[in-house]
């Protein structure tokens, strides 16, 4: 840290009786109050040097003793006049990085120019500024923060701008190039490995060796500052995000395991207190997520998962939440199921987690993937060819078109599975409603959902933490369910579960009899008390599919299949009959338009019996008015 020295008489002042005075020869003939202290000065060397003094002195009726100056609201307190008054005397003092700020603010307040007399104390600051403080990193650092006790008089003096400038001008350049403090430059210095090569540890202290030190700013200058490294246009956007996640955690509270802040029962005073850290923290906050970078992929999704959960907590603006959740849709592949476990704290429900929040993140993933087809439209490549476009360039738009969408499907396949683990984990709210658990479910698409084990333990948790569902409530929530995605462990769990509809659990058996019979093998034993259940309803499972009628004309290839085994029709009928109950939909399982949902097995059977003569007819037919023209 650079210092300056000005003066060279020693230091003369002292405290007698709560005054503070000056030891000479020359008896005082001046009071000065500041802010409760008196001075005991004199006023030719002082009037010698402020302006400020003279015209109040001037204006102030003449006393036999000692003319009294009041000057209440003096900045940088007694420590920045005492220093003015001791340059006037000629006592040495001494101006670093720590005191500068003040020390201008008091010289600007007495008005110590160079009209007054050569060479004053506001020529002398303004140099040191310039030519020392201003070249040090450290010491930009440490005048910048200080500026903050002098914010109205730091902006109009211009140390504040001047401060930002010189700091986002040096974190572009290599720090072996800046000026910095002994102890920086040895701790690169000993990220250096032994044999003269850079370290990987070096390398990265190296790219955002700048981050730690602005970090100590408070918030509005931090503010200040990384906008115009922004600005500047280049400075990685990834640095930039390890920036702002090193403030974050250097000053956001620390939240605890249940996503809420830790509190303590406290008095009034206390609570003022917390609601103000609470408004202050945030400010913080909100001024965070303002600086996000726009490039996808400048931080992670675990960090904009944190800084949502603070948002919550802090009851941030809904745009700053919004905006969050935006971010966190657009790399939502990235994320881990315990840092969607985002806590609700709103007084409207009961809920344990913010579900609204999570629909919010995965409606805004799955818009970005709404891109256009993966070959351009027929039309578009007509004009293509109009303007003489390559068709190399036609065949790298298709790949790249292609290579998007894999990307696409890649992820909407971890998504997928991230969206029902993140289900296993809310379906034990008790509070957690049916048609919230029912839409993050189905805002997954279906072809994303390669098997449905993941969701059918979620389903299985769901109705175990709610034992009160009716019947009805229990088929709308099954309905979401593929039984034909179901591995043979969860087709056997199935058949066991009680809580499950009668319709999923014989939808169960009979995709894992067709399934074991196409495989050439048996289904496994069924529990007595299953069994029982289906005898009630004249369904034996463990009879094998009925074999095709002989009497039949309709060949093997167009019977219907399922999951693209052929199954018989028999079967399809008869299960048609057995669960003819189970397709009166109660009005909440009815279309907004006010149809019925019909079920899969009722679309099966209505499909026509024979595709392949319907369409042969029709074939013949063309052929027939083709050949009349």
């Amino acid at each position: 840290m650079k210092f300056m020295k000005l003066g060279s008489r020693p230091d003369t002042f002292y405290t007698a009786e709560a005054v503070r005075s000056v030891s000479s020869e020359v008896s005082s003939d001046l009071i000065i109050q500041v802010k409760g202290s008196r001075y005991l000065l004199h006023k030719f060397p002082l009037l010698s040097k402020c302006l400020r003094l003279q015209r109040l002195c001037a204006e102030s009726p003449d006393s036999p003793q000692h003319q009294i100056i009041q000057l209440p609201d003096f900045p940088g307190g007694l420590e920045a006049f005492e220093l003015c008054a001791k340059f006037c005397y000629g006592i040495t003092i001494t101006l670093s990085a720590n005191n500068i700020v003040s020390a201008r603010c008091a010289a600007e307040y007495l008005q110590m120019t160079e009209d007054v007399e050569k060479g004053n104390l506001i020529y002398k600051l303004e140099v040191f500024f310039s030519s020392c403080i201003l070249h040090g990193w450290r010491d930009t650092i440490v005048t910048l923060q200080s500026t903050k006790a002098f914010p109205s008089w730091s902006e109009e003096l211009g140390i504040t701008s001047k401060c930002i400038e010189v700091i986002a001008s040096k974190v572009l350049i290599h720090p072996s190039k800046v000026n910095l403090s002994h102890s920086h430059s040895r701790r690169l210095k000993d990220d250096i490995s032994c044999n003269g090569a850079d370290s990987q540890r070096h390398k990265q202290a190296t790219r955002g060796w700048w981050a730690e030190d602005v970090a100590e700013l408070n918030i509005d200058l931090y503010w200040r500052t990384m906008i115009a490294i922004k600005s500047g246009g280049k400075m990685p956007s990834n640095l930039i995000g390890d920036a702002l996640k090193l403030y974050a955690s250097r000053w956001l509270p620390n939240i605890s395991r249940n996503g809420s802040v830790d509190k303590q029962s406290a008095s009034d005073s206390d609570s003022d207190k917390a609601n103000e850290m609470s408004a202050k923290h945030r400010l913080l906050l909100e001024s965070l997520i303002s600086l996000l970078p726009a490039e996808k992929g400048a931080v992670s999704c675990s960090f904009l998962l944190k800084l949502l959960k603070a948002a919550n907590i802090l009851n941030a603006s809904p745009s700053s939440k919004m905006e969050l959740a935006r971010r966190v849709g657009s790399q939502l592949e990235e994320a881990m199921v315990t840092d969607l476990l985002i806590p609700s704290l709103s007084y409207g429900n009961q809920m344990v987690y913010d579900v609204d929040i999570v629909m919010t993140i995965i409606e805004h993933f799955m818009l970005q993937w709404q891109s256009p087809p993966t070959s351009p439209p027929r039309s578009r490549i007509g004009f293509e060819r109009r303007r003489s476009r390559s068709a190399e360039n036609i065949d790298f738009e298709l790949q790249e078109s292609r290579r998007s969408s894999s990307a696409s499907h890649s992820s909407k396949l971890k998504v997928a599975k991230l969206v029902d683990r993140y289900l296993q984990e809310v379906a034990r709210d008790v509070n957690l409603p049916l048609s919230k658990f029912t839409s993050i479910a189905e805002s997954v698409p279906e072809f994303a959902r390669l098997d449905h084990d993941d969701l059918y333990k979620a389903i299985d948790i769901y109705l175990k933490a709610h034992p009160e569902m009716g019947k009805s409530e229990r088929k709308r929530l099954c309905r979401i369910l593929d039984c034909k995605k179901l591995s043979v462990e969860a087709c056997m769990h199935a058949a066991q579960n009680e809580l499950l509809p009668l319709r999923v659990v014989v939808q169960v058996l009979f995709f894992e009899q067709a399934r074991a019979t196409m495989a050439g093998s048996k289904v496994a034993e069924l529990p007595s008390n299953i069994k029982a259940l289906l005898a009630a309803h004249n369904i034996d499972p463990s009879k094998p599919p009925a074999p095709l009628s002989t009497t039949t004309s309709v060949q093997a290839e167009d019977q219907l299949s399922i999951s693209g085994l052929k199954s018989p029709k028999s079967k399809i009928s008869t299960l048609q009959m057995k669960l003819a109950e189970d397709d009166d939909l109660n009005e909440n399982s009815m279309h907004p338009n006010g149809i019925s949902r019909p079920s899969k097995f009722k679309a099966l059977c209505s499909l026509p019996s024979r595709p392949k003569r319907i369409f042969s007819k029709l074939w013949s037919a063309n052929r027939s008015i083709m050949e009349k023209n």
